[in-house]
């Protein structure tokens, strides 16, 4: 990419905790995008693959492009309702990591809503720019465009200030 892409977070007050917020949508069933973001091969081709068994509640999970692609974390599954609902949880580095999937489908389009707990402002500047670009790359895998040409350097820092603001 020769220009940074407009972000397109938000952040959104749920119950009285702050989320990060990003939409994609897809011309697919929701099965498919489902698929996408639960299928560990399927995810290694914009994010990273993951080991183990869901069904006893967690996985560890590799993200193959970040750094040397060593890092695993173990998420835990809290819920899991194919092919609409996945939220999971993740300690790292000292953070614990809220995450829900939300998928809804009309007219043939498929509306992923990504949501993160940002009970930290400071981090919003760094994950916000992050999850734009793997979504991107997500958006890439799943209509053939070329994941490859999607580069962080395109999203951070340029994006940082939107975040900052958002979450300021």
């Amino acid at each position: 990419m020769n220009d940074s892409p407009d972000p397109t977070g938000r952040r959104e007050l749920r119950h009285d905790t702050s989320y990060l917020v990003l939409t994609r949508e897809f011309r697919a069933p929701v099965t498919d995008v489902w698929a996408a973001v639960t299928e560990s091969d399927r995810l290694g081709r914009w994010i990273g693959t993951w080991t183990g068994d869901p069904a006893s509640g967690s996985v560890d999970f590799r993200m193959t492009y970040e750094g040397d692609g060593s890092y695993v974390g173990r998420y835990d599954i809290d819920v899991c309702e194919p092919p609409h609902r996945l939220v999971l949880r993740t300690h790292s580095a000292g953070l614990s990591w809220h995450l829900e999937l939300d998928l809804a489908e009309a007219d043939s389009v498929t509306t992923l809503t990504f949501a993160q707990v940002m009970s930290d402002p400071e981090i919003a500047e760094n994950v916000g720019p992050g999850w734009e670009f793997y979504l991107d790359r997500l958006v890439a895998a799943e209509t053939g465009g070329d994941v490859a040409a999607i580069v962080f350097e395109d999203y951070y820092p340029a994006q940082a200030d939107h975040y900052r603001a958002a979450f300021g």
